[in-house]
């Protein structure tokens, strides 16, 4: 077990806190960016780590990358990163503003390796973090144990983990073995045989459910899969540039100024400008595939809408589901061999920030400017 003593400690390195660490390393301040380290539970950096599908595309601009808005002539800019991979001309002959998301992953890698002065120590989880007080009881600083237990002295800490996975309380009696959250999907995919029927349902309406629901077709041949979505049907993300330029970095004052009910209306509505909603493109795939098993006859898949999951239990070999039609209130059962959740993330803090404000005895976790 060693102590080591830093400034900056950022777990997770993610976009926000490798944008974090650009932003260090371009501050001027040398001494700063060379006590920072970020701390990544990996043995490397990848931009949505299980849902690396060949095919899936950023519904966000390359634009928005980790330092263009901030500084446009930073030397960490995807562009930049095309530029000294040689792919530039190509990514500009495909005219768009999407990049694929295994590229957008490989330009976050190539930033974590491009950092002059700012560490990162990779296959490191931090599991326990601690206040350091003053001797009248002020915090000043912070003490985090890792899972080898080794022990980081911060005087800033930055928890940039992301948010827990979310599973719905009907899924919890069920095996592990049996339910696949997105989080999880390339690499336990990899482990079931692909030569065998399955019957897979995929629980979701949103991005992280169609790409799975999709990517059952290619990565389990001989399956027949089902997707079950409470809302009335797929729907494209919100791409109004009026709504999205509530994402100007200008907007934050007016949003932290405003009030709570204002505030959870603008969330509400922001919501769909991101994840809650599909690319058109990619709707059209979709709706095409399942139009032509329609007409040829030759139907393997199918979306079963405005339905919802109220009950799930293993009956022999199967696990059944109890399926509720929300128009009818009728109740149906529905076999299958696989559940995988497309069902999002915990609303509420991580359970790392939870736990450390337990520490702090902080009754609420509140934002501040």
């Amino acid at each position: 077990m060693t102590d080591q003593e830093i400034d900056v400690l950022a777990i997770g390195a993610g976009p926000a806190n490798l944008a974090l660490a650009v932003a260090i390393e371009e501050s001027g301040s040398r001494e700063l960016a060379e006590s920072t380290l970020l701390l990544e539970q990996y043995p490397d950096v990848k931009w949505q780590r299980n849902l690396l599908l060949p095919w899936a595309r950023s519904q966000v601009s390359f634009l928005k990358d980790l330092v263009t808005l901030r500084n446009p002539r930073s030397r960490f800019s995807f562009l930049s990163f095309l530029h000294e991979r040689g792919r530039l001309d190509e990514f500009v002959n495909l005219g768009t503003f999407n990049p694929y998301r295994w590229e957008l992953s490989e330009y976050q890698q190539w930033v974590a390796d491009s950092l002059d002065h700012v560490g990162i120590r990779y296959g490191a989880r931090g599991e326990i973090v601690e206040p350091r007080r003053a001797g009248d009881g002020t915090i000043i600083g912070w003490t985090v144990t890792l899972a080898d237990g080794d022990r980081l002295h911060c005087r800033d800490l930055v928890i940039g983990t992301g948010r827990d996975p979310h599973i719905p309380d009907v899924f919890h009696n069920l095996p592990p073995d049996r339910v696949i959250h997105s989080t999880q999907y390339c690499t336990r995919i990899a482990e079931l045989a692909t030569d065998r029927p399955i019957r897979p349902v995929v629980v979701g309406g949103a991005q992280s459910a169609a790409e799975m629901f999709m990517a059952l077709h290619n990565d389990l041949p001989l399956s027949t899969p089902t997707m079950v979505l409470r809302s009335i049907g797929l729907a494209n993300y919100q791409t109004s540039k009026f709504v999205n330029e509530l994402f100007f970095p200008s907007f934050i004052d007016d949003f932290y100024n405003a009030g709570a009910e204002v505030r959870r209306q603008i969330l509400d509505e922001m919501h769909l400008a991101n994840y809650a909603g599909l690319a058109p493109p990619f709707l059209d795939e979709i709706y095409s595939m399942l139009y032509q098993q329609r007409m040829l006859g030759r139907r393997r898949s199918a979306v079963q809408a405005m339905t919802e999951v109220v009950d799930a239990r293993v009956d022999g070999d199967d696990v059944l589901l109890e399926l509720r039609d929300r128009r009818s209130g009728k109740v149906d059962p529905l076999r299958c061999d696989l559940v995988l959740l497309g069902t999002g993330y915990e609303p509420r803090m991580p359970a790392l920030i939870r736990d450390l404000a337990d520490r702090v005895d902080l009754a609420d976790i509140a934002v501040s400017r």
